[in-house]
This record gives structure tokens, sequence and C-alpha cells, in this order.
């Protein structure tokens, strides 16, 4: 006999439809699974078979093949083990065919015949959109996410069946199931003591979602401040949160409580993350990487000098188009990679310290800073030298200000931005910016002469116009000029690299 179970499998980011045939017919007992299966898939059979006679099912002794359409289609993981199974019962006629009609099956076996958590459930659960969806347990927010239709719940297979067969009402939804873990809250802006200049990139960082590098000494607080900047972020709206929602799924990540990713997301690779980890893809499978985790949130690379310069030039194009597009030989995918970037490096390889301090000469200099290529250091609006606080600020009594009140700037000069643009600043093109954000004659004075001066390339030139944007909407909301008063601020938060800049010529405009 022949059954045809509903299920699905993860490319990319997202879900795509499998139909999972079994059939059972005469000849020598025997189990065979085709249709482009990994190792994992075909490991099912071992699975399976314990799973069904643990749960006091009986194991056909005939010929099974299990085929999983579409046949061109690479099928890997553990996730179709549960519509397997209930094909076999189907198909061996332990389980009518109408009790499984309308319905799909997601899930992993254990051996005795529990149903497991599965990575991704949420886009599997969307590519499903006909069906009823039964889940795993713990899979239960997941799939809350992004059903269209009813989402049912089992524990193992025997309860699974008995609710199939009515002898047995089904488990109760509980969305807090499996998402027991609280996400912490992001560390508060007022634990940085001084830093005013810092932190004012920060703050034009996050309102116009510029990407930002500071440059300073170990022990400057690059890295306080930068873990700091997804706190000053407004929450996600619900289409990006939802969009955030089925990649961190897709990639097997907890969800929070509510099964939808409301902040924007905090990634910080190491620094020997490789190019595939960090850009996504895979030989075998193709799985978002961390500058798809990103999407909507912000990416950290500390020290970005040690960093392989492979992984650092595949940067480059997800910062402007924002996506990522992965070719393999049986599939592609295109994967959304739209983040804020903040990165953090040591002017050398010693770190330099106090003035006079440092003891590389400037080969070691240029060759630490080499693997910033000058096209990717170009993608930082903001270019920030961070030097130590004082003792005073150290040791004074004083907090810096919360992020609570930070995020109230950065929200309103968003909305107006939005309400002039429809796009945060960093997004405008180059074609809209005189209309957008128009220069009084001395400010396009200042812009001319750096320009004629080789201090600015054409990218940089837009860039700066963009953040003068964003300073002004943070100065003067609702100002339609941008002085040179904001081009001047824009300008000293652009330090030239290998070069230094004193910490004179950065200075805030009130």
């Amino acid at each position: 006999m022949l059954a045809s179970i509903p299920s699905a499998i993860i490319v990319g980011i997202n879900g795509s439809e499998v139909a999972v045939e079994v059939y059972i017919g005469e000849g020598f007992p025997g189990y065979r699974i085709v249709g482009m299966p990994d190792a994992t898939c075909r490991e099912s059979r071992d699975r399976v078979r314990a799973a069904l006679q643990i749960s006091g099912f009986a194991w056909p002794a005939k010929g099974i093949v299990v085929n999983l359409a579409p046949a061109t289609e690479r099928k890997s993981g553990a996730g179709l083990d549960v519509a397997i199974a209930i094909g076999v019962l189907v198909a061996s006629q332990q389980l009518a065919p109408e009790r499984v009609a309308g319905l799909a099956f997601l899930g992993e076996l254990g051996l005795d015949g529990s149903l497991r958590r599965l990575p991704g459930v949420a886009p599997m659960v969307d590519a499903l959109r006909g069906y009823d969806v039964v889940v795993p347990v713990e899979n239960a927010s997941e799939a809350l996410v992004a059903a269209r239709r009813r989402v049912r719940v089992a524990a193992d297979l025997g309860e699974l069946v008995e609710a199939l067969t009515e002898e047995a009402d089904w488990r109760r939804v509980d969305a807090s199931v499996g998402s027991r873990e609280r996400s912490a809250s992001p560390p508060d802006l007022a634990d940085v003591r001084g830093q005013p200049v810092a932190r004012q990139a920060l703050e034009i960082a996050a309102a116009g979602a510029h990407n930002l590098l500071f440059v300073g000494s170990p022990g400057s607080g690059k890295t306080m401040l930068a873990q700091r900047l997804a706190g000053v972020l407004p929450p996600l709206d619900r289409d990006r949160a939802l969009e955030t929602t089925m990649i961190h799924s897709a990639a097997g990540l907890r969800l929070p409580p509510e099964g939808v990713v409301e902040h924007p997301p905090f990634r910080a690779p190491h620094h020997t993350t490789t190019t595939v980890a960090l850009v996504g893809g895979g030989s075998l499978q193709l799985r978002p990487g961390e500058l798809s985790l990103a999407h909507n949130g912000v990416l950290f690379c500390d020290e970005l000098g040690e960093f392989s310069r492979s992984a650092l030039e595949g940067l480059r194009e997800p910062l402007e188009e924002g996506s990522i597009r992965i070719a393999r030989a049986n599939v592609r995918a295109v994967l959304p990679a739209r983040f804020l970037l903040v990165a953090a490096t040591n002017p050398c390889p010693c770190g330099g310290g106090p003035p006079g301090a440092c003891q590389c000469d400037d080969t070691a200099r240029a060759r630490y800073l080499r693997r910033l290529s000058g096209p990717l250091a170009d993608r930082f609006d903001l270019r920030v030298v961070v030097h130590r606080p004082s003792v005073d600020d150290l040791l004074g009594d004083e907090a810096g200000e919360p992020s609570a009140v930070v995020r109230e700037r950065v929200v309103a000069a968003r909305a107006v931005a939005l309400e002039r643009g429809g796009k945060l600043n960093a997004e405008l093109g180059a074609d809209e910016l005189d209309s957008i954000a128009p220069l009084t004659d001395e400010a396009r004075g200042v812009l001319r002469g750096e320009m004629e001066r080789d201090r600015l390339t054409g990218r940089g030139y837009h860039r700066i116009r963009r953040v003068a944007r964003t300073i002004a909407d943070l100065r003067r909301p609702g100002d339609a000029l941008v002085g040179v008063d904001d081009v001047e601020v824009a300008l000293s938060m652009r330090a030239a690299l290998p070069r230094t800049i004193v910490a004179e010529r950065t200075r805030w405009i009130a």
C-alpha cells in the first residue's frame, strides 16, 4: 500500500514542502530511502523502527521504500522522522488514511518514541500553509509564529496516534513551552563613564543606521561602548520582528518566551570565525551565517584587525546590498543581511597605550591595518578614535546618560527620517541626497575643499552627507537644510586610517 504524508525541510532560511511517500510491498524485508537524503535522513530507518516497536506498533516484515519528493532537492536532518513513521503506519494499514487527512508532520523521533525539538520549525510551518501541522511540544511557540492554520502538539508517538484515532484528546498547545530561557536585558549606556565623543558617535550610528568603527588602545572602552548599541535601538516593528524570527528559527537558535524576536539582535562573532560561518552557506546544506543572524540588528566585530582578510572582504557586498547570494551546484539561496556594523580595533599590534608607549614601527602598523582594505574602511560612515577616559571620569560618582534617554532621541530622529523619505538616512541613495539632505552654500564649500585635497572619495562624500543629515535630525528635528556645523561634525567623526586624529578635532557642536 502507498501513503503520502506532507512534511518540510529548510533551504537557506526558507521552508520547502516535502511529500514523504511510503510504499510497502511484497518481497524480502528491507528499507530503502530515496530522494537525495543525507546521512541523517538515511539513519531514520533505525530511529523509526525502534520508535514504532517501543510504542507498541508492528514493523512490517516486507519491503519498504520511502521516497522524499521532490527527488531533485537534497534532504537533510532528522525532521522527517515523524512523517516517515506515520507513513509506515498508514501504508501498513495500522492507521486509517482519513485520520491523517489535512495534516502535516514535523519532528525528530527518539528511540523511545519521543518527539524531540526540531530546529527551523517556523519556516517549515510557513511552507505548509495548506495544512494543520503537528510538531513536538517544545516547538509549539515557534510553530505558532508562522502558522496559518491549527497547530497540534504531541510528546511521543503513542500519544500522537491516540490523538489521531480520537482515543485521547489533543494536548493543549502552550506557547510558552520550549522557551524557558529568558533573554537578558542589554547592558545600559549609563555604565560608560566619560567618553562624550564616542557616546555621541554611538547615538548618531543608532539614529541613522550608520556603520561605526572605534579605534583605540586596550582599555579605552571600545567593546563596552559597542555592546550598548543594541540597547539604544528601538524595538522591531511586526514585519521586521517576524522576518528576524524566521531567520533565527532556521538557524536553530532558541526564540524568546513570546516566540517572536522583538528586539534588534546583537551578534558578536569571534575573530577566528571562518568566512562560511560569517557569511553563511555550507557544502551539504545552506544555513544562515552571522551576517544573516544580525539582520535588522547589530553585528559587532571586536578585534577587527585579527579577522582573516577573506572574512572581512565578505562584509563588503552585504553592507551595500543588504543581502547575500549563495550559489552551490544543486541549490541557490538569497539570505537577508541588512545590519548595523560596529567594529573595534587597536591602532597597532601592541595596542598603542599612552602617548609614546607604542613599540611598533611603521611597517608593523601598516601590516596590522592592511587587513582592513580601503574599500571596506570606506564603508564605515563613522570612524572614531577612542582615548582612555580620565581618572576623574572613572572614579567620579556621576553616572552616564542611560540608554532609555538616548533611545528616545534615536526614536524621534528615526521617525523624522522615515516620515521624510520612507527610509533611514544610511539607506538614502545618492540621487536622493540633494532633495532630502540639501546643503547650505558654506557646507557645500567645506565638502568641496575636502574632495579637492583628496580626503574624500565619491562614496565618502555621500556618506558624509548622510551622517550630516542624521546629525541635523538629532539637533534640529524638522530642519530641511544641512548646515556647515553638521558637516564639520560628520567630517570630524571620519578619522583617516592609520593616521592618528587628536581628540580636539572630534567635537560636538551644540
